[in-house]
C-alpha cells in the first residue's frame, strides 16, 4: 500500500465523521508530491497519519488548515522527521474501557489484566473509572466515559481488578512531562474532552501506577502472564495495537495468546485481524470488532464511543 493510500484512507475512513480537521489534512497530504516524498523517505513505522499529526502538534505546528500545516511541514521537516522516527502512535484512549467493560464484567471474578501495547497503562484502570451507557452509570466520579450501546448486556457493577500489567516495546510514564505531553498531541484536535479524560485518568494511574514491562508482545508475554496472582482470572487484551505489527509477528501473537491460561480480548480493524463471515457494521464510519477468546461479538467505535453488538 502506498503512502497516498494509507493518506487518502486515513482521511475517508478513519479520520472522517470524527476529526473533520485530520480528514482535511490527510486527503491533501495524499495529494502533494512535495510532503508526500518526505514521508516516504522515513523508514515504514514510521509514517502513519497519527504519527505526523502527532509531531506536528508536539513542536507546536498548525493543524487548522493545510496551508498553514504544509508550510509548516516543509519549513521544520528536520525537527518532525527527528520525533517521526523515535516516536510511536501510542494513543492511551482510556475511553476504550468503555467496550471492554460489559466483556470484562462477566468474566470469572477478580481479573488478573496485561494490555498489549499499553502505553503509559491507562486502559488498565477499567475498575476505577465511571462509565454512562445512555440511562445506565456505573460508579462516580472522573472521568466518565460515554458510550452508545446496541444489543450490549450490561452489567450492574465494575470488575474486580487485583493486579495489572503493561507490555510495551516503549512504555509512557504518567508522571513524566515528556511522555503526557506525546499523550496529548497524539489527541486529536477538535476532541477536548478527550483531553479532559486524558487528564483524569492520568491522575488514577500516577497514584497507584500499573507494571509496565518493556517488551516485546511474542517473546516476553508468557513470562509477564507467568507472574499474575493465581486465583484470578488473566485476561489479555489489547486495542487497536496490531496495525502497528508487522503481519508475521501479529500472527505469532495470535498463535501464541492462545496456548495461555485465562482470557484474550482483541479490540481491532477487522482489516488488521479478520474474521470469517462478520456481518456488515452498523455504519460506513471506522469499526473495529470486539472478540473474545478469538470469537467476535462487538462492533465498536475506535475510541470506545459506541458498541453494538454483532447477533
Amino acid at each position: 500500500m502506498t503512502v497516498a493510500t494509507v493518506y487518502r484512507e486515513f482521511g475517508s475512513v478513519d479520520a472522517r465523521g470524527v476529526s473533520p480537521l485530520y480528514e482535511r489534512l490527510s486527503l491533501a497530504v495524499a495529494e502533494d508530491p512535495e510532503v508526500l516524498a518526505l514521508i516516504e523517505a522515513l523508514p515504514p513505522r514510521s509514517r502513519q497519519p497519527n504519527l505526523l499529526f502527532g509531531a506536528v502538534r508536539l513542536l507546536g505546528g498548525p493543524v487548522g488548515d493545510w496551508p498553514s500545516f504544509r508550510s509548516f511541514v516543509l519549513a521544520e521537516w528536520p525537527l518532525i522527521a527527528a520525533e517521526m522516527r523515535v516516536r510511536v502512535t501510542q494513543t492511551n484512549e482510556a475511553g476504550r474501557c468503555a467496550v471492554l467493560l460489559p466483556v470484562l464484567a462477566a468474566l470469572p471474578q477478580p481479573l488478573a489484566l496485561i494490555e498489549v501495547g499499553a502505553s503509559a497503562g491507562l486502559c488498565l484502570y477499567p475498575d476505577r473509572y465511571s462509565y454512562r451507557y445512555g440511562s445506565v452509570e456505573l460508579g462516580a466520579g472522573e472521568p466518565v466515559l460515554d458510550c452508545s450501546t446496541d444489543g450490549v448486556p450490561l452489567p450492574d457493577s465494575r470488575p474486580e481488578v487485583v493486579w495489572r500489567a503493561g507490555l510495551d516495546l516503549n512504555p509512557l510514564d504518567v508522571t513524566a512531562e515528556d511522555d503526557v505531553a506525546w499523550l496529548d498531541a497524539l489527541i486529536w484536535p477538535e476532541h477536548e474532552h478527550r483531553r479532559a479524560r486524558l487528564r483524569a485518568a492520568a491522575k488514577i494511574a500516577a497514584a497507584d501506577p500499573p507494571l509496565l514491562v518493556k517488551g516485546d508482545l511474542v517473546d516476553d508475554l508468557p513470562a509477564l502472564a507467568a507472574r499474575a496472582p493465581a486465583g484470578a482470572t488473566l485476561v489479555v487484551f489489547h486495542s487497536s495495537v496490531l496495525y502497528l505489527v508487522p503481519a508475521d509477528r501479529r500472527a505469532r501473537f495470535t498463535e501464541r495468546v492462545r496456548t495461555l491460561p485465562g482470557h484474550w480480548i482483541a479490540n481491532e480493524s477487522p482489516a488488521v485481524l479478520p474474521y470469517p463471515d462478520l456481518p456488515p457494521p452498523p455504519s460506513d464510519l471506522a469499526h473495529n470488532v470486539l472478540a473474545l477468546d478469538g470469537e467476535p461479538q462487538y462492533w465498536t467505535r475506535g475510541h470506545g464511543q459506541a458498541m453494538t453488538a454483532l447477533a
